[in-house]
């Protein structure tokens, strides 16, 4: 897919990891030893000036100090991989340079064009109602591997996980 036919794809944003997501297929590292680990469906919608979305297979395990993230296509091709741990992450596409920051908070706000509540996050998918400021997370849905939270300052946001059942 051409970064064209991918932004077109993404609804015209600049939401930079739909360009990730629409690379080749790579293989991913081994995963990351120990810790939870979570498979499913996530999809993200972000309004406002930084316009996009995206959707991807993920396999998320660790935590919010140290772990891996492997994205899939729709298809399932493995699509991108951010790693981090203590200090640093990661995210490596196909056909990309691999992008580094500080940590993976800073790394996704980059990729994302917006702000992730990742320590939040990870209690969110463990069934753990935790605030995080400017998010309101639905956990209603949890026991059938459903959680929405939405973001209601600008720019506004919607991610929705629904998490593959063993």
């Amino acid at each position: 897919m051409t970064r064209r036919a991918c932004l077109r794809a993404a609804g015209g944003g600049a939401c930079a990891l739909a360009l990730y997501l629409a690379g080749c297929a790579f293989t991913p590292s081994a995963p990351a030893a120990g810790g939870p680990r979570w498979s499913g469906r996530l999809a993200l919608q972000v309004q406002g000036r930084a316009q996009g979305s995206f959707s991807a297979g993920f396999d998320l395990r660790g935590s919010p100090a140290a772990g891996e993230l492997a994205l899939y296509t729709p298809l399932g091709a493995s699509a991108a991989l951010l790693v981090w741990d203590a200090g640093r992450a990661t995210l490596r596409a196909p056909g990309q340079p691999a992008r580094e920051a500080g940590s993976l908070d800073e790394l996704l706000s980059e990729a994302l064009g917006t702000a992730v509540p990742v320590a939040a996050l990870f209690d969110w998918l463990a069934g753990v109602p935790t605030a995080a400021s400017g998010w309101q997370a639905d956990l209603s849905q949890h026991a059938e591997g459903r959680l929405r939270a939405r973001r209601l300052a600008d720019p506004a946001a919607d991610l929705r996980i629904v998490l593959e059942r063993p």
